[in-house]
């Protein structure tokens, strides 16, 4: 019986551990296993069902497993606790006393699971603790090994392997550490550790000024406590792995960690930008009802050059989603007067409340208030947005607050002023301001929802390049507790839109907005950042504060375009690589090479051969090309 502040999140009975014993091939011992919560942390517990039978009189030496629940000697065996620093770790707990064995440890001890190949028969869980313990294997004999992975992913991150499909990677969901790196960041004020354990455990109900939908990854300002804005210069503030891997070489080092180079990886290639598109050649892809002609070829120019400023009104509506591509001007003229009566349609919806309706409308009062202060501090030294009697902050205002009409889920997120704002720059309009908005919001929705899977899903994703990248660089972080690259989260979050100046975060974004590579080129930039600063921080030994320092300084000192050249070449250095791991070809897209004759993937297939020992075998099937995590 669980204690009173234990809670039992997964449970599955038929989970066998196989034991090899004298004059036996194989023996089952049955058992259930649990996930119980304590906490922030949770703990898997297996204990067996069956005690009739009696193993201790014929145990054969020369047959001892991986493991031993009993010790070659014939005498019970019960680990001791393996000290660490100046603690000792008891959360790992292995006995056997009258045919009774239990396993018990803690997520935050455990390092990796590998789990059983895709294939007919019992599916089987593997765990490895970080002090190198591995766990007697669990086998699901009735199903259930997805589910439970699925339950742990509430207390840790698990990613994937690049370099084995079967392994999966294990991060703690270091609540201190991601408090530290929201405060060095500046994302949030004083309370930032309250929002930070509400971010591991329950999303959904967590409010935020008041009202329970809004995503509660930001908080009052994005900006740093006291109500103090962050670093950024005022003219532009927006206030807001101890087993080897195939693949790998692994050398160990004098600084006590890891060291992984590359060895698959060609060198990778010098990438040079061209000249912004111009009026004449944006003029050339128009044919003369206006449709947008050879447009993967205006895509890739957009990609390599940006755009000149002048076109930006005209072609940001297309890359947004607000105009289609094949669209003529008749239709986009015919489109903009629905789009506009539509605007002015929800605009009226709020502004015809009434106080007295008002002061039974919580919910909106409460955007109100929060939209209300976010634009009396929103890029307020720029010229667009200076001075107390602006009319740009009226329309900036009216445009967050008529979103709240258009989806009304979501309503107004703190920081959506801070993407509004240079659109509003270039569009100069509020209805085609609005609409473009909401183009955007399209694409990085996922960064704000109330399940807040988006954020956690990219810094994954972030993580998993990271470690096939530059496994040098991944390892270092690792020793210093920043794997988990909470450090860009204000990268991942607001679109780097506090790391440049207005005119470079417009032409970072309408490169990205081309999709011209791939819809995670984003993760690339991180990449190409992270690069150009590896030697900065692994060259003076920076720790976890110093590291979060250093990016935080980094605001308006990156050179966009050489990190859009360097990201560019991140991506080709990939795509030519001969065998690209599936979860690297996943985030970024890229197909693998299929086989002329049988059109079966070759990097796909190389998993899927006959190697697998009966061991694997399971009644559980999982598919080979798999939609989930697991």
């Amino acid at each position: 019986m669980a204690a009173t502040n234990e809670r039992v999140i997964f449970e599955k009975e038929g989970v066998f551990i196989h034991t090899a014993l004298a004059n036996s091939d194989d023996t089952l011992l049955a058992g259930k296993v649990s996930l119980i919560e304590k906490g922030l942390d949770a703990s898997v517990d297996w204990k067996p069902t069956e005690t009739e039978t009696d193993f201790s009189p014929e145990y054969d030496p020369g047959c001892e497993p991986d493991w031993a629940v009993i010790s070659p000697t014939n005498s019970i065996h019960q680990s001791q606790p393996v000290a660490t620093g100046s603690r000792q770790r008891e959360s790992v707990n292995f006995h056997a006393k009258k045919n009774r064995y239990a396993i018990n440890f803690s997520l935050s001890e455990l390092k990796s699971i590998r789990r059983s190949s895709p294939s007919l028969g019992w599916s089987y869980l593997l765990f490895v603790l970080k002090d190198g313990a591995t766990l007697p294997a669990l086998h699901f004999h009735e199903g259930g090994s997805k589910a439970m992975m699925k339950a742990m992913e509430k207390y840790v991150s698990i990613t994937r392997s690049p370099h084995d499909n079967r392994l999966f990677m294990v991060t703690p969901n270091d609540t201190e550490a991601l408090s530290r790196s929201f405060d060095e960041l500046q994302l949030f004020g004083e309370s930032s550790g309250d929002l930070v354990s509400k971010f591991f455990r329950d999303p959904y109900t967590t409010t935020l000024g008041g009202f329970s939908k809004v995503t509660n990854f930001l908080r009052d300002t994005l900006i740093a406590t006291n109500g103090h804005p962050s670093q950024r210069p005022p003219d532009e503030m927006a206030d807001l792995l101890s087993e080897e891997l195939p693949g790998l070489d692994i050398q160990p080092t004098e600084n006590e960690f890891d060291l992984i180079t590359r060895a698959s990886l060609g060198p990778r290639p010098d990438v040079e930008r061209r000249q912004p598109v111009g009026q004449d050649q944006w003029k050339n892809h128009l044919d003369r009802d206006g449709r947008v002609t050879s447009i993967h070829l205006l895509l890739e120019a957009i990609f390599r050059g940006g755009l000149h400023p002048s076109l930006r009104k005209e072609v940001w509506p297309f890359l947004l989603g607000y105009y289609k591509w094949d669209s003529t001007h008749k239709d986009r003229l015919e489109l903009r007067k629905r789009k506009e009566d539509d605007y002015f349609r929800m605009k009226l919806q709020w502004k015809s409340i009434t106080d007295d309706q008002e002061s039974r409308f919580t919910e909106l009062r409460d955007r109100r208030s929060l939209i209300e202060k976010d634009v009396n501090r929103t890029d307020r030294t720029h010229p667009f947005f200076e001075g107390e009697q602006n009319p740009s902050l009226t329309l900036l205002y009216d445009i967050l607050m008529t979103y709240c009409m258009y989806n009304f889920d979501l309503g107004y997120v703190q920081g959506m002023s801070d993407l509004l704002s240079p659109i509003l720059m270039v569009m100069e309009n509020e209805v085609d301001a609005f609409w473009c908005l909401v183009g955007f919001m399209d694409r990085v929705h996922h960064n704000f929802e109330t399940d807040q899977q988006g954020m956690k899903t990219q810094l994954i994703q972030l993580q998993t390049l990271v470690h096939f990248l530059d496994p040098q660089l991944y390892t270092y972080l690792e020793s210093k507790e920043s794997a988990n690259m909470y450090f860009c989260f204000r990268w991942l979050l607001i679109q780097f839109k506090r790391e440049f100046s207005f005119p470079d975060i417009m032409r970072l974004w309408e490169v990205h907005w081309t999709d011209y590579l791939c819809e995670n080129f984003h993760l690339l930039l991180c990449m190409a950042i992270l690069d150009t600063e590896k030697s900065a921080m692994m060259d003076n030994y920076l720790g976890f504060n110093e590291i979060l320092k250093h990016i935080n300084d980094l605001s308006l000192h990156i050179d966009v375009e050489e990190i859009l050249k360097k990201a560019e070449g991140v991506y080709i250095q990939i795509a030519d690589c001969k065998d690209i791991p599936k979860p690297i070809r996943d985030i970024l897209a890229i197909k693998a090479a299929h086989d002329a004759d049988n059109g079966t993937s070759t990097t796909e297939s190389a998993d899927s051969g006959g190697s697998a020992r009966s061991a694997d075998s399971s009644i559980e099937i999982v598919p080979d090309q798999e939609e989930t995590t697991f």
